[in-house]
C-alpha cells in the first residue's frame, strides 16, 4: 500500500514539473478511441527549465520531456459534463500555449516568420511559364538580345550580296525628297517663285534618270515602263523587288518632270487655280500607271514557279497568277473614284465663293487678311468674309474652313493641288 501510494505521488509530481503546452492528437489512438466518443491527444511538453512555486532556494529542475496521453470525453447533446470537461481542457491548452509563446520572447516569433516567408515560391517560376504579357515581352527582349550578334552577321552579309541595289535605292529616295520638298516650296511662292530653279529641278530629274538606265543598260531596265519584262537573268523574287522599286522611283521622277514643266509656264497662261488642277490630274494619273507597271514582272515571277517542276509547277504558278490578276483589278477599281473626280474638277472647274463687289471690299477694308495686300480678284465666302482668289484656293489646299471664323466652307480637301508627289512606293 506505501508503494502504491508513493508511486502516485511521484506521477503527479512528474506532471506538474513539465508544464504542457503543445496538444497534437495521436493519430495511432484516434480511431481507436471513436467508439467510446472519445479522443486521446498526445501531449508534448516543451524544453523549458522553471522553478516551481514552493522551491526552495529557487534550483533549477531538470529538463524532462515525454509524451503524456489525456483522454478528453467528447460528450454529445445529453452530456453536460462531457462538454465542460472538454471545454475545461482547451481553456488550459490555451493558457500553457499563451505563457509559453511569452517565455520564449520576440527572437523566436521572428524566426518563425522568417522561415515561412522562405518557404513561399513563386509559383510562375517553379512552371517557368509567364503568367503576363510584360513578362513574355522580357524572355523575346532576352531572345532577342542573345541572338543579336548572329543577326548583325547576317545583316553584314545581306549587304555585302546587295551592296549596290542598297546604293541605288538611297541614291533614289533621297532624290526623291529633295526634288519633291522644292517643287513645293516653289508652288507655294506663287509668283515669287524661281525659274531658274525649276529648270536645274528638271535637268536634275532627267540626268538622274538617265543615269541609272545607262549603268544597267544590259538589264533594259526602261523595259518595265512600256510593260516589258527586263532582261534580268535570273529572275528571282529580289531581283523582281529590285527592279520594280526602281522602276517606281522612275516614274516619280518622271511626274515630278511634268510638275517642274507647269510651274515654267507663264502666270497669264496658266493662273494658279489651273496649277492646281494640272498637278492634281498628273498625280492621280501617274499613280494609276505606277500601279499598273509592276504588273508584268510578278506575272512573269509567278508563272515560272521553279520549286515545283512539271505540270504541278505550271498550274500552282497559273493559280498564283490569277489571284494576283484579280487582286490588282480591286486595287484599280479602288482608284478608279479619285481618278474620276480628279478629271471632273479638271474640266469643270471649282468655285470656293461668288465674286464680292467692291462696296464688300471697300466694308471689309480693302485689304485681303491672308496676303495684307489689295484684293486681287476677290471672291466672298459662304460667311461672307472676303479674300484673293489665289489666296483662299491655296487655303482650301489643306484646310475645310474659313481663316477668320473657322466655318465649314467645304466637305472635302483636295489632295495633291500643292505639287506634291506620293512617297508611297508601289511595289506589287
Amino acid at each position: 500500500m506505501k508503494l502504491r501510494t508513493q508511486y502516485d505521488r511521484t506521477d503527479s509530481r512528474s506532471v506538474l514539473r513539465n508544464p504542457l503546452t503543445v496538444m497534437q492528437p495521436n493519430s495511432n489512438e484516434l480511431g481507436a478511441h471513436q467508439a467510446g466518443n472519445g479522443l486521446s491527444l498526445t501531449l508534448q511538453p516543451e524544453l523549458l527549465t522553471r522553478t516551481p512555486a514552493g522551491a526552495a532556494g529557487g534550483s533549477a529542475i531538470p529538463e524532462i520531456s515525454g509524451e503524456v496521453r489525456v483522454p478528453i470525453l467528447s460528450g454529445g447533446p445529453g452530456d453536460p459534463c462531457g462538454g465542460a470537461s472538454s471545454r475545461r481542457s482547451r481553456a488550459s491548452s490555451r493558457t500553457s500555449s499563451h505563457g509559453h509563446s511569452h517565455s520564449h520572447g520576440g527572437g523566436n516569433q521572428h524566426s518563425h516568420s522568417d522561415a515561412s516567408e522562405s518557404d513561399q515560391v513563386d509559383p510562375d517560376l517553379e512552371s517557368g511559364e509567364p503568367s503576363t504579357s510584360f513578362s513574355e515581352l522580357r524572355y523575346i527582349f532576352r531572345w532577342v538580345q542573345k541572338s543579336l550578334p548572329f543577326i548583325i552577321i547576317l545583316c553584314a552579309k545581306l549587304v555585302i550580296q546587295h551592296a549596290l541595289g542598297l546604293a541605288v535605292g538611297v541614291g533614289l529616295f533621297t532624290t526623291f525628297l529633295h526634288a519633291n520638298k522644292n517643287i513645293q516650296t516653289q508652288v507655294f511662292l506663287q509668283d515669287r517663285r524661281s525659274k531658274m530653279e525649276c529648270v536645274w529641278l528638271l535637268l536634275f530629274l532627267a540626268s538622274s534618270t538617265l543615269l541609272l538606265y545607262y549603268t544597267f543598260l544590259t538589264e533594259t531596265l526602261y523595259y518595265c515602263l512600256i510593260f516589258l519584262s527586263p532582261a534580268v537573268q535570273p529572275l528571282g523574287f529580289w531581283e523582281v523587288l529590285w527592279a520594280v522599286g526602281v522602276t517606281n522611283f522612275i516614274l516619280k521622277f518622271l511626274v515630278m518632270g511634268f510638275k517642274c514643266l507647269i510651274l515654267l509656264l507663264p502666270s497669264n497662261l496658266v493662273t494658279y487655280r489651273a496649277q492646281g488642277r494640272w498637278f492634281m490630274l498628273v498625280e492621280e494619273v501617274g499613280q494609276v500607271y505606277q500601279s499598273l507597271a509592276p504588273s508584268p514582272l510578278w506575272f512573269r515571277y509567278l508563272v515560272t514557279y521553279q520549286e515545283v517542276d512539271g505540270n504541278a509547277g505550271l498550274t500552282l504558278g497559273v493559280l498564283l497568277a490569277l489571284i494576283y490578276f484579280i487582286l490588282k483589278l480591286l486595287g484599280l477599281y479602288g482608284q478608279w473614284g479619285p481618278l474620276q473626280k480628279t478629271v471632273r474638277i479638271f474640266l469643270s472647274g471649282e468655285h470656293t465663293g461668288a465674286a464680292a463687289t467692291r462696296s464688300q471690299c471697300v466694308e471689309a477694308g480693302g485689304i485681303c487678311p491672308i496676303c495684307q495686300a489689295e484684293y486681287r480678284d476677290p471672291r466672298a465666302l459662304l460667311c461672307q468674309h472676303i479674300f484673293c482668289s489665289e489666296c483662299i484656293a491655296l487655303w482650301f489646299n489643306r484646310e475645310k474652313t474659313c481663316p477668320l471664323c473657322r466655318t465649314a466652307i467645304t466637305d472635302k480637301v483636295h489632295k495633291w493641288r500643292d505639287g506634291a508627289t506620293s512617297p508611297y512606293l508601289q511595289i506589287y
